[in-house]
């Protein structure tokens, strides 16, 4: 089943507005490179568009109308969109679900400690990675430090030109004899990726200077003490911004495509959506799905269950029977990246079944792994509509699967939606160098993400 490259078929205004999405993104892209800092951006962003909180609403006691839009701020790490329809919520939403989290190096909470004139930060790394992809390139410090009385300080360090890196060093090939030998699983192990953050004493100090002097920097630049990183939550990611990738810039070059590419194009449809729609719409921005959508931001948490039941409460008769059918009566796209075709390691792929950067949006009927365990597996009958939904729009699609048979595997939050009995498929951009510190996409790829979720939106039902 061929599928033509989608840059062959765009007017001219299609390529205006395809580099203006691209340019919006990187701008979401390089000031949302954590969880908390995408939360921040959505919620100022869907405040600009006249969205209202919940929580207001409810305290308020006004009931919600066809038309009015609302936000949830889940922890400020997982946010959610809710544009009301015309329709019950008992007859379902259209929703598009992705993820904020990113793979990354987190400080622990007693990180610090001097070794042979080296003040390092002790750390655990955060989701899948190739931990030798990590060392010896900068790295900046992101996160919030909450103080014990209350206090909230937010902390970028290394985005500015100005500003200092950190970085974890790797052995000097002339004496890597050994380790050139290990399996690239044991290059680097987990406990070697400490971040150097400090190197130079402090005058007259004798125990731990270099820590000394590291511990003063954080409290007169910063406003930390040591005892704060208890209450921390500080992740090392790349420093820098994005960048148009290859000389004719079709593609984008950056850290966190996965999955914030995704939750971008959602973020852009539901803004598209100029009117009332038939059936409520969501935008639904989760946490943890690196580590297993565990915890309370993550998508086994209750959050957007407790939401829609808020919603039925605010605009009709609340019941759970009514709850029970909203949820299973939904159809969802579960927005996450694909791998795309790599022709330096075709033997991971089964060509005619995986997708190719610049083809358009992925929909992934099953992902899973070793006999599709873990995988949700898309009805027939729903890809069927999503057919119809996609080509009546003129969305550029393909499917795709994530690697060959035996190969490998992955996961997305579409099973824990598919538990609510919903349907639910996954649907997201391609990506070369999934989780690694800096990923590719295609930029024709987002715009017809975005193209997809905002048919979705109107049209599915």
């Amino acid at each position: 089943m061929y599928r033509e490259n989608a840059w062959k078929n765009y007017s001219e205004q299609d390529l205006l507005n395809l580099e203006k999405t691209a340019k919006n993104y990187r701008h979401f892209l390089d000031n949302g490179k954590t969880e908390r800092e995408c939360t921040t951006i959505t919620v100022d962003a869907a405040i600009t568009h006249g969205y209202v909180d919940l929580k207001e609403v409810i305290k308020g006691g006004k009931k919600l109308q066809p038309g009015d839009k609302v936000y949830v701020n889940c922890m400020g790490k997982a946010v959610m969109l809710f544009h009301l329809g015309r329709n019950s919520l008992e007859k379902g939403l259209n929703i598009v679900g992705s993820h904020i989290d990113s793979p990354r190096i987190d400080i622990k909470q007693n990180p610090f400690y001097e070794d042979s004139g080296f003040a390092y930060a002790d750390t655990h790394y955060y989701g899948g990675i190739k931990k030798y992809h990590w060392v010896a390139r900068a790295l900046a410090l992101h996160g919030v430090v909450v103080k014990k009385d209350g206090p909230v300080l937010n902390i970028v360090i290394g985005e500015k030109e100005e500003d200092p890196v950190v970085s974890i060093s790797d052995l000097l090939i002339h004496l890597s004899r050994e380790q050139m030998g290990k399996k690239a699983g044991e290059v680097i192990g987990g406990d070697d990726l400490d971040i150097i953050v400090c190197g130079n004493p402090l005058a007259g100090e004798e125990k731990e200077p270099v820590k000394a002097a590291l511990l003063k920097i954080m409290k007169d630049e910063y406003g930390v003490e040591e005892e704060d990183l208890v209450s921390a939550e500080i992740e090392a990611v790349p420093a820098g911004p994005s960048r148009d990738m290859g000389l004719d810039r079709s593609m984008i070059l950056g850290y966190g495509h996965d999955d914030r590419v995704c939750a971008y194009a959602s973020l852009e449809a539901i803004f598209n959506l100029t009117e009332t729609p038939d059936y409520t719409c969501c935008c639904l921005m989760a946490d943890k799905e690196e580590i297993g959508s565990v915890g309370a931001t993550g998508m086994r948490a209750m959050y957007f269950e407790n939401a829609v039941a808020e919603l039925l409460n605010l605009t009709e008769e609340y019941s759970d029977l009514k709850l029970r059918h909203a949820l299973a009566n939904s159809r969802m796209l579960s927005c996450d990246v694909s791998a795309g075709f790599d022709p330096l390691f075709a033997g991971a792929f089964e060509k005619k079944n995986a997708a190719i950067l610049g083809n358009g949006v992925c929909f992934n009927k099953f992902t899973g792994s070793g006999g599709k365990s873990g995988s949700n597996d898309a009805n027939a009958e729903y890809i069927g509509k999503l057919r119809k939904i996609m080509d009546d729009n003129n969305v550029a699609w393909q499917t795709a699967e994530l690697g060959r048979v035996d190969v490998g595997g992955g996961g997305t939050i579409a099973y824990v939606c598919a538990l609510y009995g919903m349907e639910v498929i996954d649907s997201g951009v391609a990506v070369l160098s999934m989780h690694a510190p800096l990923e590719v996409i295609n930029k024709a790829d987002l715009y017809e993400a975005v193209k997809a979720y905002t048919a979705f939106m109107k049209d599915a039902e």
